[in-house]
């Protein structure tokens, strides 16, 4: 596992510098009382869950969630 420092709107890239076609940016948008908010920019067919939602989808669905193009809060 990689951990990284970041302060408010500093980000991390993901991907290789050749293109933005598999980038995969977080950006730290707010730190406040023990909450962070991350913000996540990524092509439109990358899924984006929680990491609880990611678990009951690959449970419940285990063959679709491949082809789901969704997007959680």
């Amino acid at each position: 596992m990689l951990v990284l420092t970041r302060k408010s709107q500093e980000s991390v890239v993901v991907g290789r510098p050749s293109g933005v076609k598999d980038m995969f940016k977080v950006t730290v948008l707010q730190i406040k009382a023990g909450h962070v908010r991350l913000g996540f920019e990524a092509d439109k067919d990358c899924l984006i869950h929680r990491w609880e939602v990611w678990e009951q989808i690959r449970t419940r669905e285990p063959t679709a969630f491949p082809a789901a193009v969704t997007r959680t809060r």
